[in-house]
């Protein structure tokens, strides 16, 4: 079955749909039994090996299944785990294989509240965090120690687009028994499948693309069929629950995202090679671009790139970059990305950096570029383009 069919026919269950074309939203908390037996039944085949049953409403349902099955599906995964956010996701992930007196190796240009989870919580529980170059590839295994659990990575890089070599790190981790988890937000499964790598567990915001229409929150994890359990028990030991509303929108919103991401995809190329050869510009941060420090390796592991790019200028300022911010049309201000519509914010990578140096001028800014049309994009950063070039003045 190809992508595109996998993503508008995946997780669908005439029976457990009602035969409605899409799962229904079942709103509840209570389950109702009629004997010790089946409450015994749904202990064992729920709580203990995972599977979808229905036992207490933080559970899950069958709207929550039809997501959990869609994504495994795409990722290429044993079974899904759906959490209230990315940021979720990500903890509950690590915090599923590190405990007290073990270490994590996490790439350094990494999300920055992953970073912060890392440095706080994750710290207080009694791990150690080490921070490696996301260029690193095989030669990770010189930093991995005796307590290494896991390797965690984000490919590309949160703000300055690092492409990992995701299959070097997986053989060097799985050679020491360590794991390797992937935040794979930036691709979507459509677009890269880090178990299919070599690698145990990926993570989405699933808030992004898989939702598309920024109304909803929501994370995944997506794991090889030994690691289901150990993120199954921490899930469920955190008492973690997402809405089903919410769970009905990302399912909605994930039959149509090999439609959007194609468009995201061509939109952002061009807006992307356009900015390439713009006087102000030193470099574009977008994988795609044959002058991309990572293209080689994106376009091995990679079928397609996202709408979500970084911007690096030859000259910059805190206030021409707001100059050309705050008077754009089509990209207000805002920090996330993945839905229908174009973004901006500011850029400035080297505040979060430990193990490398961002040496590029700061600041940059990082663009999403949605399914508006492309004349009127470029036509909205123009005229900031020129904002930025009067304020630099």
């Amino acid at each position: 079955m190809k992508k595109d069919t996998k993503i508008v026919h995946a997780g669908y269950d005439k029976d457990r749909n009602g035969s409605m074309v899409n799962t229904p939203v079942y709103h509840g908390s209570t389950v109702l039994f009629d004997s010790k037996a089946e409450i015994e039944d749904a202990l064992q085949r729920g709580m203990v090996a995972g599977e979808k049953v229905l036992f207490y409403g933080r559970r899950g349902s069958p709207t929550h299944w039809t997501l959990q099955d869609a994504v495994t599906e795409l990722e290429g995964g044993y079974s899904t785990v759906i959490v209230p956010s990315g940021l979720n996701a990500v903890t509950t992930a690590i915090l599923s294989f590190v405990r007290n007196g073990d270490h994590l190796l996490m790439l350094d240009s990494v999300y920055e509240p992953s970073r912060r989870f890392c440095d706080g919580l994750l710290k207080d529980f009694g791990a150690e965090t080490t921070y490696y170059d996301p260029h690193i590839g095989s030669d990770i295994k010189n930093l991995i120690q005796h307590n290494t659990k896991a390797i965690f990575c984000e490919s590309p890089g949160s703000h300055t687009f690092e492409v990992q070599d995701l299959p070097a790190i997986a053989e060097a981790a799985h050679k020491q028994n360590v794991k390797v988890l992937v935040d794979n937000t930036w691709a979507s499964p459509l677009y890269c499948q880090p178990l299919g790598l070599g690698c145990d567990i990926s993570i989405q915001a699933a808030t992004k693309y898989v939702v598309g229409h920024s109304d909803a929150l929501v994370g995944t994890i997506t794991t090889t069929e030994e690691c289901f359990q150990a993120v199954h028990r921490t899930n469920g030991n955190l008492g973690l629950s997402v809405s089903p509303d919410d769970v009905y929108l990302a399912t909605r919103g994930f039959r149509t995202m090999a439609v959007r991401l194609r468009q995201h995809q061509s939109n952002a190329l061009q807006v992307a090679q356009w900015l390439d050869n713009r006087p102000e510009v030193k470099r574009v941060l977008y994988p795609p671009l044959p002058s991309d420090p990572g293209h080689d390796l994106w376009k091995r592991d990679f079928s397609g790139a996202s709408g979500l790019l970084g911007v690096v200028f030859k000259r910059t300022s805190e206030d021409a970059v707001f100059a050309f911010l705050e008077g754009l049309k089509y990209f207000p201000i805002g920090y996330s990305w993945g839905g229908f519509e174009s973004l901006s914010c500011p850029s400035v990578p080297s505040g979060a950096r430990t193990a490398t140096q961002w040496t590029e001028p700061e600041p940059g800014v990082r663009l999403h570029i949605g399914l508006e049309d492309v004349d009127d994009l470029r036509e909205d950063l123009e005229i900031g383009l020129d904002r930025f070039s009067s304020a630099l003045k």
